[in-house]
């Protein structure tokens, strides 16, 4: 028999790639681990205060046109977070505070179904939900940045 005709065994080759186990475990780990990231993430905001200066660098935007971007303020927001002051947090930046509570509703509904051992979620929408999302953050960013919006400002 020539060598083109005959079968390959391949778990002998040595080019061939282990099996990952697919239990509970396994399903678990990337949500685990992104969870445990924010987690982190959060622990050093919450740890070091981004209101003492020196810490942190300055938004770019804020430092060359004086506006506040969507993101001013989230720092100081997920520091407040992190310690449990929800309105300080909101003061700090409303929307990152929303953007908190949606991540956490994503993490529960990807680590229910990690544990299920169904689909991963997607974050799907049709086209005029992002573009609703983004009008509100540019409606956000506008009224901050106006007198009547401070209370938005942080």
């Amino acid at each position: 028999m020539s060598g083109e005709n005959q079968r390959v065994d391949a778990s002998r080759s040595p080019y061939a790639v282990p099996a990952l186990p697919q239990g509970r475990a396994r399903r678990l780990a990337p949500p685990a681990l992104t969870l445990a990231s924010a987690a982190l993430a959060f622990a050093y905001v919450g740890a070091v205060d981004p209101n003492e200066p020196g810490h942190y660098p300055v938004c770019p935007l804020f430092r060359v046109t004086g506006i506040l971007c969507p993101g001013c303020g989230g720092l100081r927001s997920a520091h407040a977070f992190a310690h449990g002051d929800l309105i300080t947090a909101l003061g700090a930046n409303a929307l990152a505070v929303v953007g908190y509570f949606v991540f956490a509703g994503f993490m529960i509904l990807w680590l229910v179904r990690a544990w299920r051992g169904g689909p991963a979620p997607r974050f799907v929408l049709r086209r005029p939900y992002w573009w609703a999302i983004g009008v509100l953050a540019l409606v956000f960013v506008v009224v901050r940045n106006l007198p009547i919006g401070s209370a938005l400002a942080p």
